[in-house]
């Protein structure tokens, strides 16, 4: 089992720090290289560049009341809930089909009851 991720290609856990600008102000994002990958992707798939995604998450975070601390957990995080709603059949994995406009709302339930 362990050699399917302990022979894995390692550039995919070796960390990579972007510069980016959100509002004006710029900040580095340091994540490892399969999640940029990630990332890019779920950004390719509602026609963004990973920037715009960041940007959007951020500025959608902050309207949320999140706490902001560690931006890059929470970028990772997206990219885990990514793959495991990929798997649950609730995003596609045709890549030509956008996320925005899934029923974010009726996913959400569907997650929480399997949780609680």
């Amino acid at each position: 089992m362990c050699e399917l991720f302990i022979k894995a290609d390692n550039k995919l856990w070796e960390s990579t720090t972007r510069s980016l600008r959100i509002d004006g102000m710029v900040t580095s994002v340091r994540l490892e290289n399969f999640f940029w990958s990630k990332l890019e992707e779920i950004a390719r798939r509602d026609g963004m560049n990973v920037v715009q995604l960041i940007t959007k998450l951020h500025h959608e975070s902050i309207d949320a009341g999140h706490d902001l601390g560690n931006f890059t957990s929470f970028l990772r995080v997206c990219c885990a809930r990514y793959l495991d709603l990929q798997l649950a059949g609730e995003i596609s994995r045709d890549l030509s089909r956008p996320i925005a406009g899934l029923d974010a709302p009726a996913i959400l339930d569907r997650e929480r009851s399997k949780y609680h």
